[in-house]
């Protein structure tokens, strides 16, 4: 008898990704409970992401110091896609080094993200869905402005819930899930650790 070939459903824009390994935050200096202690769910990092109507990005000048400001933007397919002046500091430092954190609006309930941006063109299959989202959510046609948009993919990621940050303090790790997908995202932030 033959054996049949098991066939997965590919991913698709609707099909979420593997939840980045969860683990429990270590804060020199800190004492964590371990009563009650329970890491965050990827889903509610992702739904903070979503919700958030302003980012943090910091970003590194060419000289090393730290740049921080706002953008808008929209988590979408596991991304955070936003837009900025080509001339802009942080789209200069980028262009020059693109690792950079991103953070929500809402540091009661924090989630920070580090990793890397890509520019993407207005030709990208997925610039039309950023586009829509995008409009979505801010009522503004970010292709009116003919500036780079940047698709950032995170390779480590902490959330804590302030009221109960000894509890809920929790470090996620997007290189293995990436690494295991074969993502570029993987594969250069698995050489990185």
């Amino acid at each position: 008898m033959a054996r049949q070939a098991i066939r997965r459903k590919p991913r698709t824009q609707d099909t979420p990704a593997a939840a980045p390994r969860a683990t429990r935050l270590a804060v020199a200096g800190y004492e964590l409970s371990a009563k009650k202690a329970r890491v965050l769910p990827w889903r509610w990092a992702a739904d903070r992401l979503k919700r958030s109507r302003q980012y943090w990005i910091a970003t590194t000048r060419p000289n090393g110091a730290p740049h921080l400001m706002i953008v808008w933007g929209v988590w979408l397919d596991n991304s955070f896609w936003f837009s900025t002046g080509a001339a802009s500091r942080k789209a200069r430092n980028l262009a020059a080094n693109p690792g950079c954190a991103i953070g929500t609006d809402d540091a009661g309930e924090a989630v920070v993200l580090e990793g890397t941006v890509e520019t993407i063109g207005t030709a990208h299959a997925e610039f039309d869905r950023f586009a829509a989202a995008y409009k979505k959510k801010y009522a503004w046609d970010v292709r009116e402005t003919a500036q780079p948009v940047h698709r950032f993919r995170p390779a480590v990621g902490f959330g804590l819930y302030e009221k109960r940050f000894e509890q809920t303090a929790t470090r996620w790790d997007f290189r293995q899930r990436d690494a295991a997908q074969g993502t570029a995202a993987g594969r250069s932030a698995s050489t990185a650790s």
